[in-house]
């Protein structure tokens, strides 16, 4: 694929004038030597134009969950279609910082995608297909139904149905309880999301925590799973690089769920009507064929979406499959024409 380099001048408005100089009527010598572009520009750059890298994925994460949840599948995308991908942590989730952290209404986290999408590729960002799981699943549904971001062009939901999501929010803060409170080390804590069920790829559940610096540094602040905070006695004067030097006692985890629970019926309530209404190509993938409800059943009886079953695996899809979510997803962005298969995957 042809792409061509334009070097791009931006003027500081310095005015140049040529003059030539004489003294007692004798020529003085002429300087031929060359002057520097930066003495009348500001600054260079390449301009890439013609250059074609595939529609851009952008990936909301489950509720707890952080960015890094998308790992091995976004592996596993890139070796099949040609496309961006842009993976973000929530607000209140991973090492994202905002004002009012704990604000995790609907139309503060769909604006929240909105505005990292432009501040990352300005205000004619490329074409977007919306993926999200979970709860990122109805961000993506929102966001996408809003009209936030005027060029989606697709629309990705994984295991999430506004019916059984709300049969379940009864029972959440229970499972919430029921969880460890703490792990004494970040091999327990994948250990305990593998043998739970949680997470059941291990290559998933392990993530980064390889090399202890990442772990502490970025895992414990990017995957809500493995832990998440250092904590260190009151009074202890040492930064948070001290910390990452000395083993960890306790780790906890990044997000307390169960405080936003004001939050959790509008997360899903009204989502399959809103999904069926997104004027755009969409896909659903799903866990369990038990898992659709009513509106849902009709418009997939109707062809409004297309729709997969992935068992088996458990809700966490992407990350226990990411290979056959990879291939569901490639094939959905290839028939619809928004992407490329690569060429070592064409048959």
């Amino acid at each position: 694929m042809e792409k061509q380099l334009l070097d791009t001048f931006i003027s500081t408005g310095t005015s140049l004038s040529v003059s030539l100089c004489f003294s007692d009527g004798v020529s003085t010598k002429r300087d031929y030597s060359p002057v520097s572009w930066s003495e009348y520009f500001e600054m260079m750059d390449d301009v890439v134009i013609g250059g074609q890298d595939g529609p851009l994925l952008v990936l909301l994460h489950g509720g707890g969950h952080s960015a890094l949840s998308w790992a091995v599948f976004t592996a596993a995308m890139a070796s099949r279609v040609t496309c961006r991908v842009l993976a973000m942590d929530l607000r209140g989730h991973g090492v994202t910082q905002v004002r009012h952290a704990d604000d995790l209404s609907t139309l503060t986290m769909s604006r929240d995608v909105a505005n990292v999408v432009r501040a990352t590729y300005g205000e004619i960002p490329p074409p977007i297909i919306l993926v999200g799981h979970n709860v990122g699943g109805a961000i993506a549904v929102h966001a996408a139904g809003g009209a936030l971001l005027p060029s989606v062009v697709g629309l990705v939901a994984i295991d999430v149905v506004e019916g059984s999501a709300m049969e379940v929010l009864h029972s959440m803060q229970n499972f919430l309880r029921g969880r460890p409170k703490s792990f004494k080390s970040i091999d327990h804590a994948i250990e305990w999301s593998v043998k739970s069920g949680q997470i059941r790829n291990l290559e998933s559940a392990k993530g980064l925590s390889t090399h202890a610096l990442l772990v502490l540094t970025l895992l414990c602040s990017l995957n809500e799973r493995v832990s998440l905070r250092c904590e260190v006695e009151e009074g202890d004067s040492r930064n948070r690089c001290a910390c990452v030097l000395q083993p960890c006692s306790v780790y906890s985890w990044r997000i307390d769920l169960s405080k936003a629970e004001k939050y959790w019926d509008g997360w899903f309530r009204g989502i399959s009507n809103l999904f069926l209404s997104c004027n755009v190509p969409k896909l659903l993938l799903l866990a369990g064929i038990d898992r659709l409800d009513r509106d849902l059943t009709i418009g997939q009886m109707q062809g409004k979406f297309m729709m997969q079953v992935l068992p088996p695996c458990g809700h966490a899809v992407h990350e226990d499959i990411p290979d056959k979510v990879a291939d569901a997803l490639a094939s959905f962005m290839i028939r619809h024409k928004f992407a490329e298969a690569r060429s070592e995957t064409k048959r």
